[in-house]
């Protein structure tokens, strides 16, 4: 099986390359393409991976190529983990909403539209090359954010997709720890959108254990949340730390006009991280890829793929994937993270019980800004992004909207033809 990716000059990349050296059984690789403009970091991730899969015992052989043609054709599954703009945007989509003194954040709020303003139109134009060149039956594995927004741009424009995001699975891993029993055993009831998903059960042999967390591990779900543990004892569920931003968006505001924005530090350990990959000596994972973001998402990934190209029969795994009539006060077409069962034919929402009014109008709130974000993606113009801002709930409001659309424009002009000639 040839296994492409496309961003394959990421530091995230050894990651995965380590989770499929661990799989060797059940995900039978022969090779891995990784597909990047920049060649000389591509030809370091590259080298890096191949002695990953060396030490491990792994047959499997990288190949490195900036041709995206040639790097997907004859591929079963293609996974996308672009960043257009590199950190230096990143940087400017977790700052610039400051001066209105809304979050700044790469995946939600004015941030959050900034980057699907940006990626949408790529992720699109490659995706119609994996179609033309690998075929219509070649998966797409998206783990580019905003994960929602680009995996229904996908899916709208008829390709054979699925969203994949490490939310879920580091919970699992996490609780399992706390309730020290296997990860395998632990299923959640998870569900939301992409970055807004809450656990509405932590079940282990089919017992609920999230009255057991939330009792007898408040203080350790506060930590890793965010939030307080007297704030999800009274919702009886357990937000993901993506809502923080939206349950204390006031104090994290506060906290990042005197800190350096994220995007910092991870570019110095990205800087650290390629020094190491350089180094021939090196040929296991570094400890310091942990302090890069997207824990576990090898072994999510290397799961999903499995399940989409080799799998015997349906698995469950927690993906974003077509809402259907699986939330009915969303619209069909509307991308919802929730588990699904997922087999060589795709995946497929499970059932959900309905949901608490609580969090389902913060969902239909979100999806309705979403719509009006991938509009603006697809079709661009300065009003139409205003518009997305003024529906999301942590903007709202017509003069921050207008303001924060300008500055996005101003910011992100080198990366949208419909917005190059404008005045700032």
């Amino acid at each position: 099986m040839k296994l492409t990716v496309v961003g394959g000059g990421s530091t995230y990349t050894p990651e995965l390359v380590d989770g499929i050296a661990g799989r060797r059984t059940s995900l039978a690789v022969d090779e891995i393409v990784l597909v990047d403009p920049d060649a000389e970091r591509l030809a370091v991730v590259g080298a890096f991976s191949q002695r990953l899969l060396e030490h491990a015992g792994h047959p499997a052989r990288i190949v490195t190529t900036s041709n995206l043609d040639e790097g997907v054709d004859g591929a079963s599954a293609v996974l996308l983990q672009l960043r257009v703009g590199g950190q230096a945007a990143r940087a400017r989509d977790e700052t610039f909403p400051l001066v209105c003194d809304c979050v700044g954040q790469e995946t939600t709020g004015a941030g959050g539209l900034a980057k699907a303003l940006r990626t949408v139109p790529v992720v699109l134009d490659i995706a119609d090359r994996v179609r033309a060149i690998a075929g219509e039956d070649t998966w797409i594995v998206n783990f580019t954010n905003p994960v929602g927004i680009v995996t229904r741009a996908l899916l709208r424009a008829g390709h054979r997709a699925v969203g994949l995001c490490n939310v879920a699975i580091t919970f699992q891993r996490w609780t399992s720890a706390l309730l020290g029993v296997e990860p395998e055993s632990v299923r959640l009831e998870h569900v939301g959108l992409n970055h807004l998903t809450w656990e509405r059960g932590v079940f282990v042999n089919d017992v609920d254990r999230l009255p057991e967390l939330l009792e007898h591990h408040g203080d350790a779900l506060a930590e890793h949340i965010g939030l307080p543990a007297s704030l999800m004892r009274r919702l009886d569920m357990v937000p993901s730390y993506y809502l923080k931003y939206f349950y204390d968006h006031d104090d994290v505001v506060r906290q990042q006009k005197t800190s350096p924005p994220r995007a910092e530090v991870v570019a110095g350990v990205e800087k650290e991280l390629l020094g190491l990959y350089g180094d021939v000596n090196v040929v296991t994972k570094p400890e310091q890829l942990s302090q890069r973001g997207g824990a576990y998402y090898s072994e999510a990934a290397v799961q999903l793929v499995h399940a989409l190209t080799g799998g015997t029969g349906a698995e469950q795994h927690v993906v974003n994937v077509r809402n259907g009539r699986t939330l009915p006060f969303l619209p069909e077409d509307a991308v919802i993270e929730v588990p699904a069962a997922v087999t060589s034919q795709g995946a497929r929402a499970l059932p959900v019980e309905p949901l608490e009014p609580a969090i389902a109008g913060l969902i239909a709130h979100v999806t309705a800004y979403e719509h009006l974000a991938l509009d603006a993606a697809v079709h661009g113009g300065r009003d139409r992004v205003a518009n997305a801002l003024l529906a999301h709930p942590l903007v709202g409001q017509h003069a921050i909207a207008d303001r924060l659309a300008d500055e996005l424009v101003s910011h992100n002009r080198d990366f949208l033809p419909w917005a190059k000639g404008r005045g700032a």
